[in-house]
């Protein structure tokens, strides 16, 4: 299986840098034109070259989640960004694109026959203990991608310059009802009640989010008018005059697209506004990256506008502003890992050292996602009529400015 293995690699590694691997065999070969980046690798075992051959887009992954590959030089961060910065697709093998074909059938019937779990995939991800957030998390526990304003902001800033600059595109008023979907651990939902005093009701299906939002809305002393609730989406009643999502819209899958945003298009008042931020990607994939799938977040798909448009004209909403953040979410990655590595030891307290690799690679394959690959982040904004929102957006840095003058220190 090895020269098999060569060959892919020979294949995979055509732009720049230089990978080697050592094989079970003892061989050492060098694939790539010699040049910096260079990582090292070994494999340990027949069986691992077998897998990495017939299923590269999850087996690296794997192996070294479970000790059989061997990064000897460089880092995995330098392994799994050489493989990038190559283009991932052309390490693909005949074994690589049959099991691809069969996670496509198999997704594909699982969407659309098989029953889903909505609950169980939100509390894979999210009902892990929460200390294991705080570890690397920013103070607020946003999950979500920050705002690199300028580029210079501490984790902290650049997470509530997010807020602010989705508090800025609501066209908020006081005393407004406020709509919160996928709230997380209740950080958006309690920025919005702060600031401009609003009534806000947060929704998640995670048992522990639902938990620690109440209790920080409880401790803030705000807790009659900014609630959490143990809820899917779909089943809220009433009327709000402001809906907003953050880092939900990629977990809905494009099979409820069209009941998300008329879900959305139900519950707004006629003047009201919507706002949706989400990871997009450039175009619509057949597939969603099997690593992330299996280990991370279950049923997840990241959507591109073009999946993402049809379903809200046919809601009937007016698209009044698309803004595409670009490396934001890179650089927000890049602190949460290094405060991971930081706290190593406190998260092998909590988990083993398999999940703590699991994890690694799942913060640097987004992170080099967003970097060499084709990841943004895009936020919506909706109405059901033309005159809900200003003729330019000058508001939005003027609204920005306001909100920050009323924000106590962090």
């Amino acid at each position: 299986m090895e020269k098999y293995l060569s060959a892919m690699l020979e294949r995979g590694m055509k732009k720049s840098g230089a990978l080697q691997v050592t094989f079970p065999s003892g061989d050492v070969k060098v694939f790539g034109d010699g040049s910096d980046p260079v990582a090292k690798i070994r494999l340990t075992d027949t069986a691992a070259v077998r897998a990495a051959w017939f299923d590269p887009n999850l087996q690296f992954a794997e192996l070294y989640m479970d000790g059989r590959l061997i990064v000897e030089e460089g880092s995995l961060y330098d392994f799994m960004a050489l493989a990038k910065a190559n283009g991932a697709k052309n390490f693909a093998s005949a074994g690589a694109v049959t099991r691809e074909v069969g996670r496509m059938i198999h997704r594909k019937l699982r969407r659309h026959v098989l029953p889903e779990t909505a609950k169980g995939n939100v509390a894979h991800h999210y009902d892990l203990d929460k200390s294991l957030f705080r570890l690397f998390l920013d103070t607020d526990l946003q999950y979500s991608c920050a705002y690199y304003e300028n580029g210079d902001e501490t984790l902290e800033e650049a997470q509530r310059k997010k807020k602010r600059h989705i508090a800025a595109k609501m066209l908020l008023k006081p005393g407004q009802r406020i709509l919160d979907i996928g709230c997380g651990w209740g950080g958006m939902g309690i920025y919005l009640a702060q600031a401009t005093g609003a009534d806000v009701t947060g929704v998640t299906l995670s048992e522990e989010q639902h938990r620690v939002a109440n209790q920080r809305a409880a401790d803030l002393g705000i807790a009659h008018r900014c609630r959490f609730l143990l809820q899917d989406y779909c089943k809220v009643e009433g009327q709000f005059d402001r809906v907003v999502s953050v880092g939900m819209f990629e977990h809905v899958g494009p099979h409820h697209f069209d009941e998300y945003f008329q879900t959305i298009h139900k519950l707004l008042t006629d003047d009201g506004a919507a706002l949706i931020h989400s990871i997009g990607q450039a175009k619509q994939n057949l597939s969603d990256p099997p690593f992330i799938e299996k280990y991370i977040f279950p049923n997840g798909h990241i959507p591109p506008l073009s999946e993402t448009l049809p379903a809200v004209e046919k809601a009937k909403f007016m698209v009044k502003n698309i803004e595409i953040l670009t490396k934001h979410y890179a650089y927000r990655l890049n602190e949460w890992r290094k405060r991971f590595h930081e706290n190593r030891e406190e998260v092998l307290k909590l988990y083993d050292e398999r999940f703590f690799r699991m994890w690694d690679v799942y913060l640097i394959a987004s992170e080099i996602s967003f970097l060499y690959g084709k990841l943004t982040n895009f936020q919506i904004q909706l109405t059901k009529r033309h005159g809900e929102a200003p003729r330019n957006r000058n508001y939005i840095q003027e609204e920005e400015a306001r909100l920050a003058k009323l924000e106590p220190p962090l």
